[in-house]
C-alpha cells in the first residue's frame, strides 16, 4: 500500500482540512482512498460524519467502531489488534474513524518502544499495531492510497503512525511557528527512522513474530504545501512575504538536512507541492453542507464571487492531489 502522513509539529495550519479535501479529490479522480484519523482530537472524523453517526461509532458494545476499538484487545492483553472499523462514506472513500480515547494509549506506545530492543514480542505488536490496522483497512476497502491525519505533536502515538507511513507531506502556514515546527520535525523524523530500522532488524530474528509484517518506516519527505495565505493580484500579501521567503531554505535544511543551493522563491521551489489560499468563506458553507469546498453549488450558498472561488479551489486541490501522487510514485 501507499501511505502518506500529513504532519507538522505546528497545529492550526489546516492539515485536517487538506486530508479531507484530498480524499474527496482522489475519489473524484477515480483513486480509491482510506482516510485514517490517527489524531486523538478526531477532527477528521467530525468533518466526515455528523454527530449522530459519530455517537453511534463510540458505543462501547461490543467495541467502539474506531481506531481505539481496533487497538483494545492488544492494549488489554487479551489478543492482537482487532478488525479495523472501516466506514465506507462514498464510492472510493473510506474512513478509519478517530477517537479521543486513543490518547489513553500514549503511555503503552511509549513504554514498548525501548522494549523492542530487548526482543520483547508484545512490544513489536504494539509498535506495529497502527501499521497493521491501516494495511487491513486498505485491503477491506480495496483502496490504493491511505491518507493519514495525525496530531501536531512528537509523541509516541505519532511515532507509531509515522512508522506506518511510506511518505510524509508537511502542511505549513506562513508564520514563525510553522518554521519552528519544521525545525522540530526534521530531527524527530530522522530519529524515528533510524530507531525503527534498528528495532526492525531485531524483530526479524524472532520466531514469535513470523506472522508479523514489519513496516518499512521509510517516512520519506515528499514536500510541503503552504496553506491559508492571502493573495492580492495573484501575489501573497506583504504580511506573509517574510515567512513565505523563508520556507524553502528552512525545509531544505531542517527536513532534508541539505544546504539550499541558492535562495529560491517558493513559487519555483521543487519541494513545494502546492499553495492553497483562503477561499473566501467557502469553508463555512462546506461545513454546513457537509461536503468539500470544491463541490459547493449555488444551492449551498456559493453564489456570485464564490463560484470563482469554488473553481479555484477545485483546480488547486486537483493539482495538489496529482503532485502528491507523482512524488509518491517517483520515490
Amino acid at each position: 500500500m501507499t501511505t502518506v502522513a500529513f504532519f507538522n509539529n505546528k497545529g492550526g495550519v489546516g492539515k485536517t482540512s487538506v486530508v479531507y479535501h484530498l480524499a474527496w479529490m482522489y475519489a473524484d479522480l477515480g483513486i480509491s482512498v482510506v482516510a485514517a484519523d490517527l489524531d486523538p482530537q478526531a477532527n477528521l472524523t467530525s468533518m466526515f460524519l455528523d454527530e449522530r453517526e459519530t455517537e453511534d461509532l463510540l458505543k462501547p458494545d461490543p467495541l467502539r467502531q474506531t481506531i481505539h476499538g481496533s487497538l483494545m484487545p492488544l492494549l488489554r492483553g487479551v489478543g492482537d489488534v482487532g478488525a479495523p472499523a472501516v466506514r465506507v462514506l462514498a464510492p472510493a472513500i473510506s474512513l478509519l474513524p478517530g477517537d479521543l480515547a486513543l490518547s489513553r494509549a500514549e503511555d503503552d506506545f511509549s513504554s514498548q518502544w525501548p522494549l523492542c530492543l530487548d526482543k520483547n514480542e508484545r512490544a513489536f505488536r504494539v509498535i506495529t499495531a497502527l501499521s497493521r490496522i491501516l494495511e487491513q483497512a486498505r485491503i477491506d476497502a480495496e483502496a490504493k492510497l491511505v491518507l493519514i491525519d495525525v496530531g501536531p505533536n512528537l509523541g509516541a502515538i505519532n511515532r507509531a503512525a509515522l512508522i506506518a507511513s511510506d511518505f510524509v507531506a508537511v502542511p505549513l502556514s506562513p508564520d514563525l511557528f510553522s518554521l519552528q515546527g519544521l525545525r522540530n520535525l526534521g530531527p524527530a523524523l530522522r530519529s524515528w527512522r533510524t530507531g525503527w530500522a534498528e528495532r526492525a532488524a531485531v524483530g526479524k530474528g524472532l520466531d514469535g513474530l513470523a506472522d508479523l509484517t514489519m513496516p518499512s518506516g521509510a517516512m520519506a519527505p515528499i514536500g510541503y504545501m503552504v496553506l491559508q495565505h492571502a493573495v492580492r493580484l495573484d501575489r501573497p500579501v506583504r504580511a506573509y512575504a517574510r515567512w513565505m521567503d523563508a520556507i524553502p531554505g528552512e525545509y531544505c535544511q531542517s527536513i532534508l538536512s541539505e544546504e539550499p543551493a541558492s535562495r529560491r522563491m517558493i513559487e519555483v521551489d521543487d519541494n513545494c507541492l502546492g499553495m492553497l489560499k483562503h477561499y473566501r468563506s467557502l469553508m463555512a458553507y462546506a461545513q454546513d453542507a457537509r461536503k468539500p469546498m470544491f463541490k459547493l453549488t449555488s444551492a449551498d450558498g456559493a453564489i456570485g464571487g464564490h463560484i470563482n472561488a469554488v473553481q479555484d479551489c477545485y483546480r488547486d486541490f486537483r493539482a495538489l492531489a496529482r503532485e502528491v501522487l507523482k512524488r509518491c510514485k517517483a520515490a
